[in-house]
């Protein structure tokens, strides 16, 4: 029978990924979406992970030899209201496992699902845009493993931008959020990502660009456990690698490859994705 600490140490790490996998900036990210332009965007994820970070930032392996993965899916979803106003939402769904000498452990469900509303604040030539979104996070079980199974609010800041290098045609994204999970033990999050990419071909159908981003969680609760009913403490930072294909000017496909640079309280782990932008213009 799988112990408890092995039992808790998956429970961080299905939270640890969920978090991750609703990180991931999508559709137009920082820029304006047209006014009645609708974008669905369906994604997979895989991540694998045989090594953590202790409460000391350590690195070292799991105990017995553990592995843990996770393929997961998501839709997001997000309406052009006006020039100044979008709407988006988000539902995940991960099925983990968490194997080791004694034991295999899995688990599957939908996790937090997201609705929010964005609105740009100003734009500088019409070339770098700034945004504050409001998002509410609803949890989709009661399944300790999925999630807190806590009700939360997000403040996203975004400023993105376009430019030129080398000739190129040139964007970035800059954002930052703060998280807060309501309820006994809160926990407040603060989430950021930075993105550069290049456009690769004058049709503007070949891109690539690099990202780094992060989370520190923090809480009431101070002492450290593998469990996150009690740990609700960590931190990581990781880089990832993107290309993206215009099939047309409605349809986009990205892949995207990533790893875990730095970590404290969570695993050091990789992953690979794929999403699928769809545009559908109603007005």
């Amino acid at each position: 029978m799988i112990s408890k600490n092995t039992l808790y140490k998956f429970l961080l790490l299905a939270i640890v990924l969920l978090m991750v996998t609703q990180s991931k900036s999508y559709a137009t990210g920082g820029f304006p979406v047209r006014p009645g332009r609708l974008t669905l965007s369906p994604s997979v994820n895989y991540f694998f992970a045989n090594k953590q970070w202790d409460s000391n930032s350590n690195k070292g392996p799991f105990p017995d030899n553990g592995k843990f993965s996770s393929l997961s899916t998501s839709l997001y979803a997000e309406y052009g209201l006006s020039r100044r106003f979008t709407l988006s939402a988000l539902l995940p769904y991960a099925s983990n496992t968490y194997k080791d000498n004694n034991a295999t452990y899995k688990d599957s469900g939908f996790g937090d699902a997201e609705v929010g509303i964005r609105y740009y604040l100003a734009n500088i030539n019409y070339k770098y845009y700034f945004s504050l979104q409001a998002t509410a996070i609803i949890p989709m079980y009661t399944n300790l493993s999925l999630g807190y199974n806590q009700k939360g609010g997000e403040l996203r800041l975004a400023f993105a931008g376009s430019g030129h290098l080398f000739g190129k045609n040139s964007y970035f994204i800059l954002e930052n959020g703060v998280r807060e999970y309501f309820g006994y033990e809160s926990v407040f999050q603060d989430r950021y990502n930075a993105t550069y990419g290049l456009t690769l071909d004058k049709k503007f159908r070949e891109q690539i660009s690099v990202s780094f981003g992060g989370f520190y969680a923090s809480s009431n609760n101070k002492a450290f456990s593998p469990n996150p009913v009690t740990n609700k403490n960590f931190a990581f930072n990781q880089v990832s690698l993107s290309y993206g294909h215009s099939f047309s000017k409605k349809v986009a496909l990205f892949v995207s490859g990533g790893t875990f640079i730095t970590g404290r309280n969570t695993s050091a782990g990789s992953s690979v994705s794929a999403s699928l932008n769809y545009h559908i213009d109603t007005k």
